[in-house]
């Protein structure tokens, strides 16, 4: 495996692309087993994950080919087909790394009539269940078994007869497996407290180019009016919101100042709310926003929450930066009830932060110091690269293959400005 080595104190200054946002290409991808036509999607961010899923999706017999492979680019082509599916089975093995691989289920249910998925993995940040995914599926219609590690939807015969589901809690995940089972239902499926976040929208957005019938795209109310059959597309990835937001707090706590190039400031307003509310300058502009910071870091107090909420994706990187803040901050995570696993690594570099439960009390310091240390999961490993670029010394990451996961070819874009940092072999 391969280690990450920063040498600290590096002043960040200049611009860094942002990439295809994950958490909206994993939705998208599945969503070329609805057709038997072409679906193309362009700026596909180049992730560990994003590689999974593709061998996902050549699973069932979707063929995949890929463009914009140079060296150089950022992002990449891909254009998937399944004009025929040869299994309906997502087994254990290419199932049990990543949790976005129950995504799967919903619209396999659509095309097919039944899917057997396995339960999924995915980084260990407390348990997150797919009860929700489930229920929504049995209220449009479905039948669901569960044996030996397997779900097991099966549809009526002409398809979901649809229904309405009113989520108790708000899934994001749920709400996108639903939506892609309701697009070829043979009634309408209503879906109450759902989820509104960007990468819903996007999702939202390919089905309607695909020929989908959806209503209230945006808001918590969702209604989506069967169709016989969905057609090919060709789509553009929307940026990584979560990468946008963690570039943004590693330029803040060097004291630098970058442009995100392609970054929404749409996408990410509670992120820059508290960015702001940090001391941070955050201003939109052509084609992406420029970040910098021109006094002390200052303290928050702040609750992850569902969107339009501050996102549990970026809590850790958050706390990184407010290691460094004149005064003591208060984060309080309600989404997943083990998302500090960063903390006693923070620690290990000079942090001073308290735990209670789901509140975190960061007591800012005036210096952070390298070490080693290990990445726990995807956001945690992203929250040690940014304390690392402060630290004084040098810090080596381990576990890199949780940080391959989420940010493209991270430790380029660092350098591209100014950060002392590379890849080497992990003996």
């Amino acid at each position: 495996m391969d280690k990450i080595i920063i040498a600290g104190g590096k002043r960040l200054s200049g611009t860094i692309p942002i990439s295809g946002a994950k958490n909206a290409a994993l939705t998208l991808l599945p969503c070329a087993l609805l057709t038997d036509e072409p679906l193309t999607l362009r700026n596909l961010p180049r992730l560990a994950d994003i590689d999974g899923f593709q061998h996902l999706m050549n699973q069932f017999g979707v063929s995949t080919t890929i463009a914009g492979n140079r060296p150089e680019d950022f992002g990449r082509v891909m254009t998937l087909q399944a004009p025929r599916i040869t299994s309906s089975v997502a087994p254990y093995e290419l199932v049990r790394k990543m949790r976005a691989s129950i995504l799967v289920l919903g619209p396999m249910l659509a095309r097919m009539g039944e899917a057997t998925v396995s339960l999924p993995g995915g980084c260990a940040i407390g348990n997150r269940p797919i009860d929700l995914h489930l229920k929504a599926l049995e209220a449009f219609g479905a039948a669901i078994e569960m044996a030996a590690g397997y779900v097991r939807a099966v549809a009526p015969d002409g398809g979901l007869p649809g229904g309405e589901f009113d989520f108790p809690v708000v899934s994001v995940g749920a709400t996108e497996n639903a939506l892609m089972a309701a697009a070829t239902a043979s009634g309408t499926c209503r879906l109450l407290n759902a989820a509104r976040e960007p990468e819903i929208v996007d999702l939202c957005n390919l089905l309607t180019a695909m020929g989908a019938q959806i209503e209230g795209i945006g808001t918590s109310e969702l209604t989506v009016h069967g169709v016989p059959r969905l057609h090919g597309a060709t789509h553009h990835v929307m940026p990584d919101r979560i990468e946008a937001g963690s570039y943004a707090c590693a330029a803040a706590i060097t004291g630098g100042e970058v442009f995100l190039k392609g970054a929404r400031a749409e996408d990410m307003s509670a992120t820059i709310h508290a960015l702001r509310n940090a001391g941070v300058t955050v201003e939109p502009g052509k084609g992406g926003l420029s970040v910098g910071i021109d006094g002390p870091i200052k303290p928050l107090t702040l609750s992850t929450a569902p969107y339009p909420g501050f996102a549990t994706d970026m809590q850790a990187q958050l706390m990184a930066l407010l290691c460094k803040a004149e005064g003591t901050s208060v984060l309080n995570e309600t989404i997943f009830e083990n998302r500090y696993m960063h903390v006693p690594e923070l620690t290990r570099m000079g942090a001073h932060i308290e735990t209670t439960g789901r509140t975190a009390i960061v007591h800012g310091v005036d210096r952070l110091t390298g070490a080693e240390v290990m990445a726990t999961d995807l956001r945690a490993s992203m929250s040690l690269v940014i304390a690392g670029l402060a630290a004084e010394g040098e810090t080596q990451v381990h576990r890199l293959y949780h940080l391959d996961r989420g940010y493209e070819r991270l430790e380029e874009k660092l350098a591209l400005v100014g950060a002392a940092i590379e890849r080497v072999g992990d003996d």
